[in-house]
């Protein structure tokens, strides 16, 4: 098998006649062949700073309000008010934040992945409007605590976003057509890529702290009957 990535050039569809296994090892590799990222616990310097915070300080931190809003979702009894339509809003909540965010630790920032990221967040903006409403008209309680953990939810995936942005201002030039470099619309593998332990430290959070318990609600609010308002 011809040991050319199917993402060295951006991501194409010559490959499909390949078989699945076939095609996933061969994009592992060529994502593993990428130099990897090390950040250097003495480096004082802005960018450095800015990326060890985005890391493993913003990004570790996001699943503590998750978790905390999934506990005051079961103490007000979502299963017998709002249900499983606000139990879905938010794993849709969760899928706009989600996704973009694992793209990013593993692909390439540039115009489309800035354009991916800042769509996403503004959908999750929307979609916690929509969130509210549903747990206000389904007669579920959200209580002041709540809505401050909300706030908390509401504002990560902007932070996220605007680090982002300025760590790869060339990018966001590029994407408004100023600056040296022309835009590039492809996906590419991110280089240097982000640790393998890192990585996987990060998806077992996302099934540890977000699937799990979301999808119990979920499973919950299927099982129970809401009551009539």
């Amino acid at each position: 098998m011809s040991e050319k990535s199917i993402v060295k050039n951006g991501f194409g569809i010559n490959k499909l006649e390949q078989k699945l296994p076939d095609l996933v090892y061969s994009t592992y590799r060529d994502w593993e062949r990428q130099p990897e990222l090390h950040i250097s616990e003495k480096a004082t310097d802005v960018e450095t700073a800015a990326k060890r915070y985005l890391l493993y300080i913003m990004l570790p931190a996001w699943f503590a309000p998750g978790i905390l809003d999934y506990i005051m979702h079961r103490r007000t009894k979502i299963e017998k008010t709002s249900g499983l339509g606000e139990s879905l809003i938010h794993c849709l909540m969760m899928t706009e934040v989600g996704i973009p965010s694992v793209m990013t630790m593993l692909l390439k920032v540039n115009p489309l992945m800035l354009t991916l990221m800042s769509g996403a967040t503004l959908a999750h903006e929307i979609t916690a409007i929509w969130d509210v409403r549903a747990a206000v008209d389904g007669g579920r309680e959200v209580t002041p605590t709540e809505q401050h953990i909300h706030s908390f939810l509401e504002v990560m995936p902007i932070m996220g976003l605007s680090i982002t942005a300025i760590l790869h201002w060339n990018q966001v030039q590029a994407l408004f057509g100023r600056g040296k470099e022309k835009p590039d619309w492809s996906l590419r593998w991110k280089k240097p890529r982000l640790s393998k332990g890192y990585l996987l430290s990060i998806l077992l959070s996302i099934f540890g702290f977000v699937v799990l318990p979301y999808g119990e609600e979920v499973i919950r609010c299927l099982r129970a009957k809401p009551s009539s308002n």
